[in-house]
C-alpha cells in the first residue's frame, strides 16, 4: 500500500477501517476521493457532541449547533489553495543575530525531548536557549546542555488523566473524583509558568533573562499570551496536525456522515476543537491575562487567535509520511521529524546479553502512559508473545508493567529506561502508544510498528503507519487482548510490512528534520526589525525616543552608563507587536454580539457589587482585622465595582456597540466579493482617529461613486444582468459604507481613547519587563571589552547623524 497523496482538488483522505481491527491483515486503504463522495465509516454515535471509543469527538453534523459551528469554522477558509512554498524555502540568508529563546514544552518526555535536538541546533547559531518545560525534567534538560526552566504541571498526572479522558469532554467519573478541577489548577500553574519562563532568572546560574523570541508547542497555551505581553516573535511547532486543512480532519474529530462536504467538514474540524477546548479553559487564560495587564480575549476570537495571526507553524514529522496539503500558507511548513543526537549508552548486561542470545526481539512499551491495569496489560502482551512464538523485550514504563515478575526469562526481558536510539537498532519491530516521537524513531530504524492508542494524536500516527504499509491497523488500548495483539505482531514481521518499513526508513534518513526546523524558525523572523541598529548580531529591546535608533540591552546600557543617554531617553520596543481584534463579518452578528457581552459584563458589575465587600470581609476576618479597617476594606471593594458598572455601561453604549456597529456595516461588501480597505489598526487614541479618518473618507467616496461604477462594471461583463446586479450592489454598498463612515467618527476614536487609558491604568507588567531588560544589560555589559565600549558608542554617534533630517 502506497504512502498518502495529495491532489490538486484537496479532496478528502478517506479512513477504511474494520470496527475489529484484529479481523484484519492488510493496512487500511488512504486515499482520496472526490469531495463531494461519502464520508469515511468513522463510527460515530450520532450524538452532538461525545466521545468514541478511541478518545477522539464524535460530532453530528446533521444537528443544528454543529452545524452553526461548521459556518462560523469554515468562515476563513476561502476555498483557493495557497500553494505557496514553505518560507524556509524562499528566504535565503544568513542568520547571525544571536537571540534569547525560550522553548515552551508541556507534554510527556516524548514531547519534549524532540526540542532537545533543536535547542542543540539553536545553539550552533549562537542563540542561548531555554527549555521550560515540568521540574522532572530538568536532569534530562540540563544534561544535554540546554538551560531549564521548571514550569510546575505533573507530566505523570496529566497522561493519567489523558488517559481517563482521551477526548476533549471529560468523563462523569473525572468529575466525581475532582480531576476536573486538578486540572484547571494545573492549567493555571502552566500558564504562570511559562510567564515566568519569559523573563526571570535562570533558577541555578540567577543570569537574567528576558526571552526575544519564543517557540511552543500548541498544548502549553501560554504561547501568544507571552508573545503580546513582550512584544516578541512567536513559532509553533508540533507532532499533530493544529492548522485548519480541506486534506484531512482535526486527528480529535470523529464525524458522522452528512451532506456537507468533506472538504468543509476537515477545515471546519480545526475550528470546532478549539472551540470546545475555549470553552473549558477561555476563563482561566483571560483571568491570567488579566495579571499580564492584557485585555480579555473575546469567546469568538480565542479559538481562532492563532490562525487569524498567522502565527508561523513547523511540523516535525516526515513529509514521506505526511506531505504538507496544499492549502497551508506560506508560514506554515512541514520539516521532517526531530531527532536529537544519539546519547552515548553503554547498555547493561542483562539487556546486551539478550539481544545477542536469539533471533531479533520484539519491543512492547507504552513510555509515559499510565495504564489504569497495568497487570492486566502484562498478561495480555505475555499471552500474545507466546502465541506468537517470539522473543520480547518489555519496557516497564511508568505503569512499570511486569511488576512482582522476574525480569528476564528465555524468551522476554522487562527493563527500564533504555534510550530508543539505541534499541530500536537491535529489534525487529515495535509496539507502542503512538507517540510521534517513537513511531518516528521505530521507522527510522526501519521496525514495522504496531501502535496501540490510547488518546490525542496516537490514532492519527497509527492510522499514518499502515497507510504506509508499515503496520497493521492500530489498535484501541481498550479493545487490546493476547489474540488481535498476538496477529499484530504476526503482520510485523511480514516481508511485506518490512519492505515498507524499510522503503520509509530510506526516504527519512535523507531528511533533517532538526536543520529544517532552524531554518523555518529563522526564515520566518523579522530581521530587519529584530537586529539592533548599533550591535546587528543583537536583538533590539529598546528605541531611542528622538530617532528611530534601535538599541539591544548590552548597547543601550553602554549609552546610559557613559551618559550618552538617560534611563528617559529610551522606551521599550517591541520586535513584532500583536494586536487582538474581534472579526466582523455584518452589523446583525457584530452588534449583537457586542450588546450579549454588554449585559454580560453589567451583569458581571452587578454580582460584583455584592459579591466583592462579602469577599473583603471574608479575608478581613480571615487576617484578623479590626472592624474599622474591615468596614473601610469592604466599602473600598463596593466603590470599584460601582465605578466598573458605570464605566461598563458608558462604554458599551458610547464605544463598543457602536464600534462593533462600524466595523459590521464595513464588511458589508465582503458578502457579494468586494474587497474590503484596510484602514489599520486601532492601537491608542492618535490610531483611533487616523483609523476614523480614513474610514470616514473613503466610506464617503466609494459608497457615492458605487451607485454608478457597480452597474457599469456588472454591465460590462454580464450585460442587463449585470447592470442589475450592480445596481444592488451599488446601493447596498451606499447603505453599508456611509453607515460605517459615519458611526466609525464616535466609534474609532472612543476605542482607541479606551485603549490609550487602558495602557497608562494597566502598565505593571510592562515596567517590570523594562526593569528586568536593564538588568540583564548590566549583567552583559560587564563581559565587554574596552574596545567593545568604544565600538558602541562611535557606531550610536554615526547613527544619530545618518538619522537626522537636514533642515
Amino acid at each position: 500500500m502506497g504512502k498518502p497523496k495529495y491532489q490538486d482538488d484537496l479532496s478528502t483522505p478517506t479512513f477504511h477501517r474494520c470496527n475489529d481491527s484484529a479481523k484484519r491483515q492488510v493496512p487500511p486503504q488512504y486515499e482520496l476521493e472526490d469531495p463531494l463522495g461519502s464520508m469515511p465509516s468513522s463510527g460515530a454515535t450520532g450524538v452532538t457532541s461525545s466521545l468514541a471509543d478511541d478518545g477522539r469527538i464524535d460530532i453530528d453534523l446533521d444537528s443544528h449547533l454543529t452545524r452553526t459551528l461548521v459556518r462560523w469554522a469554515s468562515k476563513g477558509e476561502s476555498g483557493v489553495p495557497d500553494r505557496r512554498p514553505s518560507r524556509r524555502l524562499t528566504v535565503f540568508r544568513t542568520w547571525s543575530v544571536r537571540l534569547n529563546v525560550v522553548i515552551q514544552v508541556v507534554g510527556s518526555r516524548g514531547d519534549v525531548q524532540p526540542f532537545i535536538a533543536l535547542g542543540k541546533e539553536l545553539q550552533r547559531y549562537g542563540h542561548r536557549v531555554r527549555l521550560a518545560t515540568h521540574d522532572v525534567f530538568d536532569p534530562f534538560v540540563r544534561e544535554s546542555g540546554l538551560d531549564f526552566y521548571p514550569i510546575g504541571g505533573d507530566p505523570k498526572e496529566l497522561m493519567a488523566y489523558m488517559v481517563k479522558n482521551p477526548g476533549l469532554i471529560p468523563s462523569m467519573k473525572s468529575f466525581r473524583e475532582g480531576d476536573i478541577q486538578r486540572k484547571r489548577t494545573m492549567i493555571l500553574q502552566l500558564l504562570q509558568g511559562c510567564w515566568r519562563a519569559c523573563i526571570e532568572n535562570d533558577p541555578h546560574t540567577q543570569q537574567p533573562f528576558v526571552a526575544d523570541a519564543i517557540i511552543a508547542n500548541p498544548p502549553s497555551f501560554a504561547h501568544v499570551h507571552c508573545a503580546q505581553a513582550l512584544g516578541i516573535p512567536l513559532h509553533l511547532m508540533f507532532t499533530m496536525p493544529w492548522s485548519s486543512t480541506r486534506a484531512f480532519p482535526h486527528p480529535l474529530a470523529n464525524f458522522k456522515a452528512s451532506k456537507i462536504s468533506p472538504a468543509v467538514i476537515n477545515y471546519a474540524s480545526y475550528g470546532i476543537v478549539e472551540w470546545l477546548t475555549w470553552q473549558g479553559l477561555g476563563d482561566i487564560i483571560n483571568n491570567w491575562r488579566n495579571t499580564l495587564d492584557l485585555e480579555p480575549i473575546p469567546a469568538t476570537v480565542g479559538p481562532v487567535l492563532v490562525e487569524n495571526l498567522k502565527v508561523p507553524f513547523t511540523y516535525c514529522w516526515s513529509p514521506a509520511l505526511v506531505p504538507k496539503p496544499p492549502d497551508w500558507g506560506e508560514h506554515i511548513d512541514v520539516c521532517g521529524f526531530f531527532f536529537r543526537d544519539p546519547p552515548r549508552y553503554d547498555p547493561p548486561a542483562d539487556i546486551n546479553t539478550f539481544i545477542k542470545a536469539g533471533q531479533r526481539p520484539v519491543y512492547i512499551g507504552f513510555g509515559s502512559i499510565v495504564i489504569e491495569d497495568p497487570a492486566r496489560m502484562t498478561s495480555v502482551i505475555l499471552e500474545a508473545v507466546q502465541s506468537c512464538g517470539v522473543r520480547a523485550i518489555i519496557s516497564r514504563g511508568w505503569s512499570n508493567l511486569g511488576e512482582g515478575l522476574s525480569s528476564y526469562t528465555d524468551n522476554v526481558l522487562f527493563i527500564d529506561d533504555c534510550p530508543h536510539e539505541w534499541l530500536f537498532q537491535h529489534v525487529a519491530a515495535v509496539v507502542h502508544h503512538g507517540g510521534a516521537g517513537t513511531a518516528a524513531c521505530g521507522l527510522r530504524n526501519a521496525c514495522p510498528t504496531t501502535v496501540v492508542p490510547f488518546f490525542g494524536d496516537q490514532p492519527f500516527w497509527g492510522e499514518m503507519v499502515a497507510a504506509a504499509g508499515a503496520g497493521p491497523p492500530p489498535i484501541p488500548h481498550q479493545v487490546l487482548d493476547s489474540s488481535n495483539l498476538a496477529r499484530a505482531i504476526s503482520f510485523c514481521l511480514t516481508p511485506e510490512a518490512m519492505a515498507a518499513a524499510h522503503e520509509l526508513s530510506s526516504k527519512m534518513s535523507a531528511e533533517s528534520g532538526v536543520q529544517a526546523a532552524a531554518e523555518s524558525f529563522h526564515a520566518n523572523l523579522p530581521l530587519e526589525m529584530i537586529r539592533c541598529d548599533v550591535l546587528p548580531h543583537l536583538p533590539a529591546a529598546w528605541e531611542y525616543k528622538r530617532l528611530p535608533i534601535k538599541l539591544s540591552k548590552v548597547a543601550a546600557q553602554v549609552l546610559i552608563d557613559n551618559a550618552v543617554l538617560g534611563a528617559s531617553d529610551i522606551r521599550s520596543y517591541d520586535i513584532q507587536p500583536i494586536f487582538i481584534n474581534n472579526p466582523r463579518w455584518d452589523p446583525v452578528t457584530s452588534t449583537s454580539s457586542a450588546s450579549i457581552s454588554w449585559v454580560h459584563d453589567i451583569t458581571s458589575s452587578y454580582t460584583g457589587i455584592i459579591h466583592s465587600p462579602i469577599s473583603e470581609l471574608r479575608r478581613s476576618n480571615a487576617e484578623g482585622a479590626s472592624g474599622g479597617e474591615t468596614a473601610g476594606r469592604m466599602a473600598t471593594a463596593s466603590a470599584k465595582q460601582f465605578g466598573r458598572l458605570n464605566m461598563t455601561i458608558f462604554k458599551g453604549l458610547g464605544v463598543d456597540i457602536p464600534y462593533a456597529c462600524a466595523e459590521g456595516f464595513r464588511a458589508v461588501p465582503k458578502l457579494y466579493g468586494e474587497e474590503v480597505k484596510d484602514h489599520g489598526e486601532v492601537k491608542d487614541w492618535s490610531s483611533g482617529f487616523e483609523v476614523a479618518g480614513k474610514n470616514f473618507a473613503h466610506g464617503m467616496v466609494d459608497g457615492i461613486t458605487g451607485l454608478w461604477t457597480k452597474p457599469y462594471q456588472e454591465g460590462k461583463s454580464d450585460g442587463a444582468l449585470g447592470v442589475a446586479k450592480g445596481v444592488g450592489k451599488g446601493l447596498l454598498g451606499f447603505g453599508s459604507k456611509i453607515t460605517s463612515a459615519s458611526l466609525g467618527l464616535m466609534a474609532y476614536p472612543g476605542q482607541g481613547i479606551c485603549k490609550s487609558i487602558r495602557r497608562a491604568a494597566k502598565s505593571q507588567t510592562r515596567k517590570n519587563v523594562k526593569a528586568l531588560k536593564k538588568k540583564e544589560g548590566e549583567h552583559l555589559v560587564r563581559f565587554l571589552s574596552e574596545a567593545d565600549v568604544l565600538t558602541v558608542l562611535n557606531r550610536f554617534e554615526q547613527r544619530q547623524k545618518e538619522r537626522v533630517r537636514p533642515a
